[in-house]
């Protein structure tokens, strides 16, 4: 099939005018068609051209080869020269010769269009008749051998990685910015293209648009813009339209855009083996990608840049089959030749190479990388585990390697600057029979003490994996991390719930048992659980009480026990485990620290003063004693003399805890609130002096039980009544708080009384003899406080008791107060 072509140029008077016009088209192309062209043909010559150019300087002006898109996706390939003197004899003629491709065409053969460069088929004068002569093909000229090619890339070496990652974004973004390709001769540009179009995938390159010369570069159209150095000036300021690559003169390579798929295209032309882009694309899963390309380059033993090696290793992997024995030995001893240094997406890469290729291919082929993989893991920080097992290696390569790598891998090991380096070293020192057992030990301390801090962030997939692997490491761990679990038992229990650190093996292990069995139960009853982990322990603690220790501090982790599962700990085990074991002071806590309304709390601090009393200093005594007379005063057998006895220990225990001083206080205050109170022990009360004791007194007496028992015991209100009235001018604070208890608890009470309860009152109080039922009539008329305060001594005060206002909220859980009578 014929090609369409047109023919322009400076033609005489003729049916269509004279000037520059089309002198000969091929039938059926269209008008609007010749319209388009005609705007993509023209020619300007250089700037320095000389004005009327012989024969051979003719032969020097630049060619202008373009291929273009048209409107109607057909596309115009057109070579046009500048040819002297038109017909005329004027100076400035040139002649252009182009063929039509309609929309989805290729040229004959599908060769690409820059094979049409200096074609022997390009006319340079108007065919006789006006008829253009059939053209089954453009003949390629010469200038596009390999040879030729890769000579022209060397000479370019510094651009090609930059003008081939321009060109891929061209590929892939139609906005891009064009390409400008700035040369002294225009048969430079059209190596270029050559060039670009052999690396492209072949449909990218049959589209790629391109012109080899123009005057006019912010006119083009093109992907590819072709300028001499002259014209190159008005580009510059323009980085946004246009890359500019200027490769004439001094300017350097254009920065920026080359990935690894151009990197590695740039080596490939530089090896000069172009046919390997057509292999590559053939196992490409999609355009651009570098893997395929790098893994040929270096199986044709072409040196790859770090980015392009780690693509092509990383493909090849899964893909052995693809590469013969010769290819993969030669990308082996590639991959492992000195070169730019090793990131660690390019070490990794390597490792899984290594895992792909060994026993499929003979160990002489995968012994450089062997050896590679081994020195980088001792020398790359964060290189990872090394997969290169024993097996892989000669025993004269395993005996270099130790000679050579062993003093780093020592002293690695000894000094690592985290916990999971040395482990990696230390696998590599077995592999190469490096002897580090010396070493163990101290790692195995640091290793320890690393996992109890971060489990999640040391317990790795490899630290894990050496583990399971070095036997004696894996042991003197263990040791060590017993030794640090009896000093932080929950601190061992949380690293053995998170890593699951195996021990079955027949170190004893008693500490690191029971973390094991505490994260294992989890929380439920405390003293059961006690039990669970001392039995997981293995030994008893009468034979060995610091598991006691540890066994404590596992189930109650800081939190004191209260007082009922400390005396079941004590009658279980003894005093004596506690005290070699150190626990007894987690008892002494359980008492002292123990809620108010605990009612183990003063026999646990019984037990206490009789099974530690060599143990005990003052202070600690004192307060115990104080909870034990705090439970004999709620049992009712305390000796009289309340008051006294509970203001001396507090001055022996000073200072007291405040849940100490509170239970004691409530136990006094609800005694003196209650039946049978011995004679002067109220007394002793409000002479005491003591604003707490009197205060907590004053809370007492507006419990809830007190105020129901007041409200349906009229002797009850009598007593009150003569207690609250008593004593005037003992203390300030006693007067405070009796009188605020006479105003705002018994008078509320008193006038919600029945007439006939009143009448009990006042019959309580004149069979008790004296003024109180007269003082109890007058105090009980309204308005009438103000008189009876003055009368029986000390005013209104303060509403409050010892330590102010605010203390009267709190009152505690009382018995109403009696003087040895019954309520009536």
């Amino acid at each position: 099939m014929s090609l369409a072509q047109l023919h322009y140029t400076s033609a005489p008077p003729g049916p269509d005018g004279s000037g520059f016009r089309f002198t000969a088209v091929s039938p059926g192309l269209p008008q609007s068609l010749l319209r388009e062209a005609e705007q993509l043909i023209g020619y300007e010559p250089p700037r320095d051209a000389p004005p009327r150019p012989t024969d051979a300087e003719l032969a020097d002006f630049p060619q202008a080869l373009s291929h273009s898109v048209l409107s109607d996706g057909g596309r115009l390939l057109a070579r046009t020269v500048y040819t002297g003197a038109d017909y005329s004899g004027r100076w400035g003629n040139f002649h252009a010769h182009a063929v039509h491709l309609p929309d989805g065409a290729q040229l004959p053969g599908g060769v690409l269009p820059i094979t049409a460069w200096d074609s022997s088929q390009w006319a340079v004068r108007t065919p006789e008749g006006g008829v253009p002569a059939p053209l089954e093909k453009l003949a390629p000229s010469g200038l596009f051998g390999v040879d030729g090619l890769a000579s022209f890339a060397a000479s370019r070496a510094a651009w090609l990685a930059g003008f081939f990652g321009d060109l891929r974004r061209l590929c892939e973004d139609p906005a891009a910015p064009q390409i400008v390709l700035v040369e002294q001769r225009s048969a430079d540009v059209a190596q270029w293209v050559a060039l670009g179009s052999a690396v492209l995938p072949l449909e990218s390159a049959r589209r790629l648009t391109f012109t080899t010369y123009t005057r006019r570069p912010q006119q083009a159209r093109q992907q590819i813009i072709g300028v001499l150095p002259d014209d190159a000036q008005s580009m510059s300021g323009h980085d946004h339209r246009y890359r500019l690559h200027h490769c004439a003169g001094r300017a350097g390579p254009v920065e920026g855009t080359a990935d690894a798929w151009a990197q590695t295209a740039a080596r490939v032309w530089l090896g000069r083996a172009p046919e390997l882009f057509r292999a590559a694309e053939a196992l490409s899963e999609g355009p651009f990608e570098a893997g395929p390309l790098a893994a040929l380059a270096l199986g044709a033993g072409i040196a790859l840049p770090a980015g392009s090696r780690a693509a092509g290793v990383g493909w090849v992997p899964g893909r052995i089959d693809v590469l013969d024995e010769e290819q993969l030995e030669r990308l082996v001893a590639t991959v492992c030749a000195p070169g730019e240094e090793r990131h660690a997406e390019e070490s990794a890469a390597l490792g899984r190479l290594f895992a792909a290729l060994e026993g499929r291919v003979p160990a002489a082929v995968t012994a450089p990388l062997a050896a590679l993989l081994l020195t980088e893991a001792v020398r790359t920080a964060g290189a990872g585990l090394s997969p290169v097992r024993r097996s892989a290696l000669t025993e004269g390569l395993r005996q270099r390697l130790a000679a050579e790598l062993g003093p780093e891998i020592r002293e690695g090991v000894a000094h690592g600057t985290d916990a999971v380096r040395p482990l990696e070293l230390l696998r590599i020192a077995d592999t190469l029979d490096v002897d580090c057992t010396d070493l163990l030990p101290d790692l195995a301390r640091k290793l320890s003490r690393a996992l109890l801090a971060d489990p999640d962030g040391v317990y790795t997939p490899s630290v894990r994996l050496c583990l399971e692997e070095q036997f004696e490491l894996r042991a003197a761990l263990l040791e060590k991390l017993d030794t640090f679990a009896a000093g932080d038992p929950p601190a061992a229990a949380r690293m053995l719930e998170r890593t699951a650190l195996p021990f079955t093996g027949m170190q004893a292990l008693p500490h690191l048992r029971m973390c094991a069995e505490a994260s294992r139960v989890g929380n439920g009853d405390r003293v059961s659980t006690l039990h669970s982990v001392l039995r997981a322990s293995g030994m008893s603690p009468f034979a060995e009480p610091l598991v006691l220790r540890t066994a404590v501090a596992l189930v109650w982790d800081g939190v004191v026990p209260r007082a009922g599962e400390a005396r079941l700990m004590l009658d279980e085990t003894g005093s004596d485990a506690h005290r070699t074991a150190g626990t007894w002071t987690v008892l002494v806590r359980a008492a002292l620290e123990g809620s108010v309304d605990d009612p183990d709390v003063p026999a646990l601090a019984r037990d206490l003063l009789r099974r530690f009393t060599g143990e005990l200093d003052a202070q600690v005594r004192g307060a115990l004693m104080l909870l034990d007379f705090a439970g004999q005063l709620r049992e009712g057998t305390a000796p009289e003399g309340w008051t006294a006895r509970v203001l001396s220990l507090r001055s022996a225990a000073d200072p007291v805890e405040p849940v100490v001083l509170e239970r004691t206080f409530r136990a006094l205050a609800r005694r003196l609130l209650g039946d049978d109170v011995p004679d002067g022990e109220l007394f002793a009360l409000t002479h005491s002096g003591d604003a707490d004791l009197i205060a907590a007194y004053g809370r007492a007496a507006r419990d809830e039980r007190v105020l129901n028992r007041l409200r349906i015991s009229p002797g009850y209100v009598a007593d009150c009544f003569t207690a609250w009235s008593g004593h005037s001018g003992a203390s300030t604070d006693w007067d405070n708080t009796r009188n605020v208890l006479l105003e705002d608890v018994l008078r509320p009470i008193v006038r919600a009384l029945p007439d006939g309860d009143i009448a009990a009152v006042e019959q309580r109080l004149e069979r008790a003899g004296g003024r109180w039922a007269e003082g109890f009539r007058t105090w009980n008329r309204p308005g009438a406080f103000g008189r009876f305060a003055q009368r029986f001594g000390g005013g209104r005060g303060r509403r409050g008791y010892g330590s102010g206002a605010a203390d009267s909220t709190r009152w505690g859980d009382v018995e109403p107060p009696r003087k040895g009578g019954r309520e009536s």
